[in-house]
């Protein structure tokens, strides 16, 4: 697949009274309408890091529909709306908590469970030399069958993350295009998100990615975050520009984050902030500060095992019949403690924000 606008990324700030307009600016000013095939199957690829609602957590609902809306009224109708589970995420609640289906409904928008049992995973061969995942699936790399040939539009939020420093459009392919056994490939993410933007390059006729920062999350994250609200839209067909835009404003050097670096060096796309053309808002100056050093108990188990004294019992721990101890602890410590006694009174009080109000309306 060709490089589209490389470095090129479309900024706007956003309010709860204007954000669909405000997706709608994205769209047009990348001329979307002239670069997606409408023949093609269009995927909009719903983040969700969370099967249950926390703002700044997963793709929000005016983010989808936005989009949908936008796509619909330049005559890109062939959409789906692609969701995954993971080990410890239900997909078909997570849709229905963060309300995707609620708008998937509306617009009478068809959607997919990539990891369902029903659907067709095929071995893909690498057209050019992987950085790691051909050595941690040795046995062949499986994708979706029906993302071949297709469009696809990511729709990350601006968060942070325990691994990765922060998470967006790159990480976005992690769900989709890795099976269950994904998590893997966590010793070695960063090399991991890179094979996969060449994945993507490779198999899908036009990528594109809108981050959503109505809400953020800055700490521990993708789930136990801080929630902030910072009103803004990012958008471009530079998935790597798109993550270095918003790591820069986090507070973080793009350069100095893995994923974000080895892309840039090998030409998948931009991510030093002077080569980025910026259309629209100007946030040369933005710096929120974000903490990129935060961990959970979680977090600093799985690191334990991933990068630490653990590391020579990660495949007993995590790949063995004993892996689902690990799956259950996630469940405990997130669902079981961490909402109920810290993430609860969190979301309680977002919900008494703008933005707040809006997600209940849908």
């Amino acid at each position: 697949m060709e490089d589209l606008n490389n470095g090129k990324v479309f900024i706007v700030k956003t309010t709860p009274e204007s954000v669909l307009q405000d997706y709608a600016w994205i769209l047009r000013e990348a001329k979307i309408d002239k670069v997606f095939d409408r023949a093609s199957k269009t995927f909009l690829k719903v983040n969700i890091s969370w099967d249950r609602y926390y703002p700044g957590c997963s793709t929000a609902p005016w983010q989808l529909e936005g989009v949908i809306k936008e796509l619909k009224r330049c005559g890109i109708n062939k959409l789906i709306a692609a969701h995954n589970g993971t080990v410890v995420v239900n997909p078909e609640r997570g849709r229905i908590e963060n309300k995707h289906k609620n708008v998937e409904d509306k617009y009478g928008i068809e959607y997919v469970v990539l990891d369902a049992p029903e659907s067709e995973w095929v071995h893909y061969k690498p057209k050019r030399k992987l950085l790691i995942l051909d050595k941690i699936f040795p046995d062949g790399i499986k994708i979706p069958s029906t993302f071949y040939d297709s469009n696809i539009i990511h729709l990350p939020t601006m968060k942070t993350h325990v691994f990765t420093t922060m998470t967006g459009a790159m990480k976005n392919a992690f769900g989709g295009l890795l099976n269950y056994n994904r998590h893997w490939t966590h010793a070695d993410i960063h090399k991991t998100l890179v094979d996969l933007l060449v994945i993507q390059q490779d198999i899908h006729k036009k990528i594109f990615a809108v981050s959503d920062g109505a809400f953020s999350g800055d700490g521990p994250g993708p789930r136990a975050m801080r929630i902030k609200e910072k009103n803004i839209i990012v958008g471009g067909y530079d998935q790597v520009a798109v993550d270095a835009v918003v790591a820069k404003m986090m507070g973080f050097d793009p350069m100095k984050i893995e994923k974000l670096r080895i892309a840039h060096e090998l030409k998948l796309g931009v991510a030093k902030p002077e080569e980025i053309r910026i259309i629209g808002e100007d946030v040369s100056s933005v710096n929120w500060h974000y903490s990129a050093n935060e961990n959970t108990f979680a977090s600093k188990g799985q690191k334990l095992i991933y990068w630490g004294p653990l590391k020579p019992l990660e495949k007993f721990l995590l790949r063995s019949k004993i892996a689902p101890w690990a799956f259950f602890a996630s469940d405990v410590y997130h669902n079981k403690y961490w909402l109920r006694f810290i993430g609860k009174s969190r979301i309680r009080k977002a919900m008494k924000s703008k933005w707040g109000k809006l997600f209940q309306r849908y």
